[in-house]
């Protein structure tokens, strides 16, 4: 018999940040968030990302 739920991800996401943002800063957020239609978890690895280059 098959499992039932999620499937397992070949990158877990394991490490967990938490952040306080200024009202400016989520509003940068937020705003980048509808126009690329993605999470807020994504922006922030992209940001991440980016200062990596």
């Amino acid at each position: 018999m098959s499992q039932m739920g999620r499937p397992k991800s070949d990158n877990p996401k394991s490490e967990q940040v938490t952040v306080r943002l200024d009202r400016e800063h989520s509003e940068i957020l937020k705003e980048y968030c509808e126009k690329e239609k993605v999470e807020k978890a994504e922006a922030i690895r992209r940001g991440i990302r980016k200062l990596k280059e």
